[in-house]
């Protein structure tokens, strides 16, 4: 996983005001006080667009936003992200920056096929901290923005995009491997509970098979 280097043509550089983001996302007071609570500043930094990177827009991407958000602590809610990506209505791509270091975070937004004004967020994907110094990747080179939107996800997504996988099914992959790793830890503390020895065999059993679909899913079988 790597952070990219983005063209300075393509700078924004704009302080974006929490009250801003609270005129258009409508958040709770609970999320309000999140904002208060972990967020220092929310800078939109980059937008890569037709007239900035030379690369044609499509239909679902027609720009891609690089947002920064300088935190207070280590700690940033997911329900954070969702409220910004809520707001603004262009895919995100978010570096979190703290005592240092930084790290990538995003979703796969797009919009509704049911009505194109409203957008479809899934998980979060994220990188490692890293130095903020660190060595940082130049953008791919693609013919549209939905295709450099895929790679700059993929970069993210835990798991390689099998060949000829679409982002959809990438996602869709990745997901069911969380799922099945959280029946894993379910099972294993069951298992650490149950006195019973015949039962103890059953749920290893259920764990071996669980371990083997998410080798599968991954690919190491």
């Amino acid at each position: 996983m790597t952070l990219f280097a983005y063209p300075q043509k393509a700078a924004f550089g704009r302080v974006l005001p929490k009250t801003k983001i609270y005129q258009y996302a409508g958040p709770s007071t609970a999320m309000k006080k999140l904002f208060v609570d972990q967020v220092d500043q929310v800078a939109w930094a980059y937008k890569l667009a037709p007239e900035t990177i030379n690369v044609k827009a499509t239909k679902t991407v027609p720009e891609i936003q690089v947002f920064t958000i300088a935190l207070k602590t280590g700690e940033l809610k997911e329900d954070v992200l969702r409220c910004i990506d809520k707001a603004i209505p262009f895919p995100i791509l978010f570096e979190l920056a703290y005592d240092g270091k930084v790290k990538a975070v995003a979703c796969y937004k797009r919009p509704s096929e049911a009505d194109s004004t409203k957008w479809v967020l899934s998980v979060y994907f994220e990188t490692p901290w890293l130095a903020a110094d660190a060595p940082r990747a130049a953008l791919p080179l693609m013919l549209d923005l939905a295709a450099l939107y895929a790679e700059l996800l993929r970069a993210i997504i835990p798991h390689p995009a099998k060949q000829g996988e679409s982002l959809q099914d990438h996602i869709a992959r990745v997901d069911a491997i969380r799922a099945r790793q959280k029946e894993v830890t379910k099972a294993e503390a069951r298992m650490t509970r149950e006195k019973q020895f015949n039962r103890k065999v059953e749920i290893n059993a259920n764990i071996r098979t669980i371990e083997q679909e998410i080798a599968d899913l991954t690919g190491k079988t």
